[in-house]
Parts: structure tokens; C-alpha cells; sequence
């Protein structure tokens, strides 16, 4: 029998490097990008800093120069090497609160793949917030031991008032022009980080900027306890061997959150414990009713401030910047839990504009960060599939994305993120979570449907209206022929006919002043509350109006009509009306008639 030998972490993924989304020098080169610039963003966002990251590829011979660099808070001095040159440190694993990272592996990973495929080190400048200089440093990793190699560092000045940039020579493979590419990974990255701007150089020279689309800070996940629903058995039996809790009461009290002393008589009574018993003593069969008592309690979900959403009117806002589509919805699901870590969902569906696509564009993401590779085996993906898309206005082959101009948007925002693989590109099904994702799904697609729907109906009745339009007044002057009347207007005959609010103009001068007369009609079927403007240049007076303004005054009048209501609007003008037609605010501007 060969030796047994201990290896370190830092070994066994020198030799799998796969496993972390290093399978291929195209793949190689996002993950490198995105762990630096995941990396930026929680850094700037943690000090509450409005991120502005600039992010470079390069060519070097026949391999690839990696830089990226932030405005962040810098790093001190004596955390550097460790940060960046040995993995698994400074892991977030412990904490239950969203975070891109939560392995600690990503950067030092990086570092790794770069000394693997080049044998150059990674180079690290940082400088922490009010420091004079910025430190420099070269780093390997010591895969034996897990431990930083620190080749060389030194102090220097540097333009930036405090931030980190990192630098990498790495073999690789530039692609444009894909869905797996650095650029889409950073205009994804743009799209759930509303408040991030970053820059974007590419090989070729060419720049590219993602602007912020909005200056409002992200709201800090806070770190919380574990919450009883959903916890394994397993998770419970380790926390009642390693607890500082002297009673049982008390662990239940300390040890998770919602759990209060009126909830936690409830569960002691239902697992028919006294509360005063030793938690470090309770053997499985114990575990397993304190188990049972947690599923039977009805709990507050576990707090929000866990997790941090990006909301619904940022990531509207996001899609419109970015697609300039012509109907957008988001929804933003309440938290729930999975083996007892909170999460929360987050969908969104942008359709038509400047969207043109065969197939539905699916954004995929977890924790703000996007998931560009594996989407077939992805629980996002899969749940997408098994709606029913032809319910809600577009057209789909059974089980497969569905077809149309349109965007659809997933953000799946946990305190523990389960991916399938350290390569954090896909999510495995977990049942509560594909739950949860349908459901906001439908509520979006029940959106499109509702305006897919209404704009049918609107161009139906624009259609009818034009056939009117060129119809009635040909009938119209006929008969006036026939009968010897004078011609009538028919304006108002299809405003009627349609359903519009129907305004008229009607000026007439005497004695050098204009009367203005206002016609507002209500054809529609149901009460109106309207508010009528109008712009002028000269002297102006009107009874039952507001006016404001001086040389150019403005004129208002709000207006209440009943169906089939009709009211006059008048004033004296000693001047020029300067708006085309007569502005109306509070309806849409489909249903109003009158050279609109």
C-alpha cells in the first residue's frame, strides 16, 4: 500500500483547477476578471463607496495581461499577502449574510492560475484610506503549505486617493461577440449593480463605459443567526455540541433568530423538553424532536437585512438603460428558507423597443453576480422551461426557453448560494428556491400578458379608427350634398363613435382681444380627471383658472367629467396661444382626440 499523504488545499486545486471555472483560456480569462472585479464591489460597498472600477486586457505575447482597479478603502499593509496568496483565507463561510464571495478561494485562486499557466506572480497595489504612499507587492502562492510567497514589494506613490488594483499575466483566449465573454460579463455586471461604474478596455484598444444608472448605495447585508426552519440535522446536532449556552432554553433563545421566550416555551413544549436541560448532552433521538418542534412552530420569516435586494425600480431602471425596451416589470419576492438560510428572489421581463431577438435573452443571477456558462444545467434555466410561456403572450416549444423580443431577468440572493460546483456558474434545484422563482415568474408574465393585451386592443381600435377616419368624412360630405347643408366636422363624430376625450380649440378676436374658447368632451365610459394647459405670450385673463408665470403665462384648469359630459373652458388673450393644441395631463394620450 503506497503512503498516505496530507495534501493542502492550494495542491488539490493546482491539480483541479477545472473544478474553480479555469477549464478552458477563454473561461480562464472571465473567471479571472470576475474574481477581481467581485472582489471591487463588495470592497467599495462594504466601505460605502460608490464603486468606479477600470478594468484592462492586454495582450502580451501569446498570453493575456489581466488589470483591474477600484476606488475601494485599500488593504492594510499586513493583510495583503495573505489575502491574495493563500486560499480559504478571510472566508466569509461562517457568516450568514449575502456576500459574492463564500469560499475565500476566488482571488487567490486567480493568483494561482496565473503562477500555473505563466509563472509570473501576481502583482497587488493598494492604498488604504488616508496613507501617504501605496504598497506594492508580487505574490505566488506556496502550494505545499498554503502560504503566500511575497518575491518583492515596496512602497510608491500613486494617483488614486485609496484603492487596490491588481494585475495578472495569465495564459488565455479573448473572445467577442458571445454571451461567454468579458464583455457581457461586465454589461451583466452593470445591469444588477445600478450604482458600479466601470470601465472596460479591450485587446483591441477599444473602450467601453457602463455608466451608473443610479448614485444610491446598496442597503449592507447584516450578518444574522440561523434561522430554525429548514435546519438539517446534522447543522443542529453541531451547534448544541459547540454552544456557549448553559440551558436549552437559552440555545434556542441565542442560537437563532425569530426565536424569542414565547416562541421557544412553544417549541420546548411541543419536543417535551423542560428547557433546563444541558444542549451538550442531547443525543440524536433528542435532536430529532427538537427537529420536529421546528417545523410545527409558525415563525416570522428570518429579516431582510440578511440579504440585499436590488429592487424592483433599480432593476426596471437598469433594463430600460440598457435595452430601451418598450414595457418593463420587476418583482421582488419576500424572503423565505432553505435548510435554514434566508433568500430571496428577484425577477424581471423586458419586452419589445430596441429588443430583437429570436430567442428570449435569459440573465441569470446569484448574489449580484452573473452566471454566464452551464445555463442547461441551471435550476434557473430549468424553472424558465417548465412555465407554460404561451399563457403569457409568447411563443414557446415545450420544455425550451421561450421565443419573442424580450428579456428575462432572474437574481437569486441567499446567505449560502447553492451552486452545483466551486465554479459558482449554476444552481442546483433545491425545491424551495424553484418554488419561489416560478411563482415571481408568473406574477411578471401575468404583467406582460396584461399590456400584450392592452396593446392589442389599441391597435385594434387604431385600426378601426383609421378605417372610420377615412370612411365617415367622404359619407359625411355626400350627404351634405345630397341634402344641401353646409359641410359638418366629423371630429367629434368619431371621437364619439371611439370612445376619446375630445378637446376643440375655438378662437375669435374683437377689439384686439382673442377669445379662446376650450371644448373638452368626455366620450370615454368612465368619470375623467384631467388637468388642461395652456401656454401663451401676452396679457391673459380667465375666470376659474391658474395662471403663473410672467411673459409667457400659463393657464390651467382642473377638470372633472362624467361619462358623456362636456365642458367649456374660456379666456381673454391679448397675445399669441403658444402650444399647437391644448395640453392634457392625467390620461393617456391614446384615448384623447382632437389633432393630438
Amino acid at each position: 500500500m503506497s503512503e498516505l499523504k496530507e495534501i493542502s488545499i492550494a495542491e488539490f486545486f493546482e491539480k483541479n483547477k477545472h473544478i474553480l471555472g479555469y477549464t478552458n483560456p477563454a473561461r480562464a480569462l472571465i473567471t479571472v476578471v470576475k474574481e477581481a472585479v467581485d472582489n471591487s464591489l463588495d470592497a467599495c460597498e462594504e466601505a460605502g463607496i460608490l464603486p468606479d472600477i477600470f478594468v484592462r486586457i492586454s495582450k502580451v505575447g501569446e498570453n493575456f495581461r489581466v488589470v483591474v482597479e477600484d476606488n475601494g478603502p485599500g488593504i492594510r499593509k499586513d493583510l495583503v499577502a495573505r489575502a491574495f496568496g493563500k486560499l480559504l483565507y478571510g472566508s466569509r463561510f461562517h457568516e450568514i449574510r449575502q456576500s459574492r464571495g463564500q469560499q475565500g478561494i476566488g482571488i487567490s485562486a486567480a493568483v494561482l492560475y496565473a503562477q500555473l499557466t505563466t509563472g509570473k506572480p501576481a502583482v497587488i497595489v493598494t492604498k488604504p484610506i488616508g496613507a501617504e504612499k501605496a504598497y506594492r507587492v508580487h505574490i505566488y502562492i506556496d502550494t505545499k503549505r498554503n502560504e503566500p510567497i511575497v518575491e518583492s514589494e515596496g512602497e510608491e506613490d500613486w494617483y488614486l486617493p485609496h484603492g487596490t488594483r491588481v494585475e495578472f499575466e495569465i495564459l488565455g483566449s479573448y473572445v467577442k461577440d458571445r454571451k461567454q465573454s468579458v464583455f457581457e460579463y461586465l454589461k451583466e455586471t452593470s445591469v444588477v449593480n445600478p450604482h458600479a461604474k466601470i470601465t472596460f478596455v479591450d485587446p483591441d484598444g477599444s473602450i467601453y463605459e457602463f455608466k451608473r444608472s443610479s448614485n444610491e448605495m446598496p442597503k449592507q447585508a447584516k450578518a444574522i443567526k440561523p434561522h430554525p426552519h429548514g435546519i438539517e440535522l446534522g447543522k443542529l446536532m453541531n451547534m448544541l455540541k459547540f454552544t456557549n449556552a448553559t440551558t436549552l432554553r437559552k440555545f434556542l433563545k441565542e442560537e437563532f433568530v425569530r426565536v424569542g421566550d414565547k416562541i421557544a416555551e412553544e417549541i420546548l413544549s411541543k419536543a417535551q423538553f423542560s428547557g433546563e436541560e444541558d444542549p451538550k448532552k442531547l443525543g440524536r433521538e433528542d435532536v430529532v424532536k427538537l427537529i420536529e418542534a421546528f417545523k410545527s412552530v409558525d415563525l416570522l420569516p428570518p429579516p431582510i437585512d440578511c440579504l440585499s435586494p436590488i429592487g424592483e425600480e433599480l432593476l426596471m431602471r437598469s433594463l430600460i438603460s440598457e435595452y430601451s425596451p418598450e414595457f418593463v416589470y420587476a418583482v421582488t419576492r419576500k424572503p423565505k428558507v432553505y435548510s435554514g438560510h434566508p433568500f430571496l428572489v428577484e425577477t424581471a421581463i423586458a419586452y419589445g423597443g430596441e429588443i430583437k431577438t429570436d430567442k428570449v435573452i435569459l440573465l441569470r443571477f446569484a448574489n449580484k453576480i452573473p452566471l454566464l456558462y452551464q445555463q442547461g444545467g441551471c435550476a434557473l434555466t430549468k424553472v424558465v422551461e417548465g412555465i407554460n410561456w404561451k399563457n403569457y403572450g409568447l411563443e414557446q416549444t415545450k420544455d425550451e426557453l421561450p421565443y419573442g423580443n424580450a428579456v428575462i431577468l432572474i437574481h437569486l440572493a441567499s446567505t449560502n448560494i447553492p451552486y452545483t460546483s466551486e465554479s459558482k456558474e449554476a444552481i442546483s434545484p433545491i425545491p424551495e428556491i424553484m418554488d419561489e422563482i416560478r411563482l415571481a415568474l408568473q406574477d411578471v408574465g401575468r404583467k406582460l400578458k396584461e399590456y400584450l393585451d392592452r396593446k392589442g386592443r389599441q391597435e385594434a381600435k387604431k385600426k378601426k379608427e383609421e378605417v372610420i377616419a377615412k370612411i365617415l368624412p367622404l359619407i359625411a360630405k355626400k350627404v351634405c350634398e345630397v341634402l344641401e347643408k353646409d359641410p359638418v366636422e366629423v371630429d367629434r363624430i368619431i371621437a364619439r363613435i371611439m370612445g376619446y376625450l375630445h378637446v376643440e380649440r375655438h378662437i375669435s378676436e374683437r377689439d384686439g382681444m382673442k377669445e379662446v374658447k376650450l371644448i373638452v368632451s368626455n366620450f370615454t365610459k368612465a368619470k375623467r380627471e384631467i388637468k388642461v394647459l395652456e401656454t401663451c405670450s401676452g396679457e391673459v385673463e380667465a375666470e376659474n383658472a391658474k395662471i403663473s408665470g410672467g411673459k409667457y403665462p400659463t393657464i390651467s384648469w382642473e377638470v372633472s367629467l362624467n361619462p358623456n359630459e362636456e365642458v367649456e373652458l374660456k379666456y381673454l388673450l391679448r397675445g399669441e396661444v403658444l402650444n399647437k393644441n391644448p395640453i392634457v395631463e392625467g390620461l393617456d394620450r391614446a384615448l384623447l382626440s382632437g389633432q393630438f
